[in-house]
């Protein structure tokens, strides 16, 4: 079978459920499913976030996510995956990214998740701003990310 390869950058919230079923419905060479669901927080160390309000670069976003879903088709024997990343306003409790790989295999199906959020939260063309209580600040790099993603470099 064909694998399948979604890739939507959209400001409109999506259903887990319902992507995990699209990808593998009807599919008998799929044997485990992993997905991430990336959800807003309404706090950080104490403090209150009221919202995050996501950009990105149009077009550049996609492709470069696409060029990473494609290394990780070519790293691991996946039957699919699906990448979604929300953009604009979002509030504490509703979703901003899911990443969901599909394999034969839970270790592939596993990895590939990890390789693609790793990428996600290291080095997409995406923007976070925090709003907090008396104003809100641009999110910056955090070096325990930068350290995860590290152990997916080919030497």
């Amino acid at each position: 079978m064909t694998a399948i390869v979604t890739i939507r950058i959209q400001e409109e919230d999506f259903d887990t459920a319902r992507e995990i079923a699209a990808l593998s419905k009807g599919r008998t060479d799929i044997g485990a499913v992993v997905s991430f669901s990336g959800i807003c927080r309404g706090s950080e160390h104490g403090d209150v976030i009221g919202a995050l309000t996501l950009e990105h670069y149009p077009g550049m976003a996609e492709a470069e996510i696409a060029r990473h879903a494609n290394e990780a088709m070519v790293r691991w024997p996946l039957n699919g995956l699906t990448i979604i990343h929300r953009t604009g306003r979002i509030t504490p409790g509703e979703n901003i990214v899911l990443v969901v790989t599909a394999s034969s295999h839970r270790q592939a199906a596993f990895q590939a998740a990890e390789f693609l959020m790793d990428y996600l939260k290291t080095s997409a063309p995406f923007w976070k701003r925090e709003e907090r209580e008396g104003g809100g600040n641009w999110v910056e790099a955090r070096a325990h990310d930068d350290e995860a993603a590290r152990r997916w470099i080919k030497s």
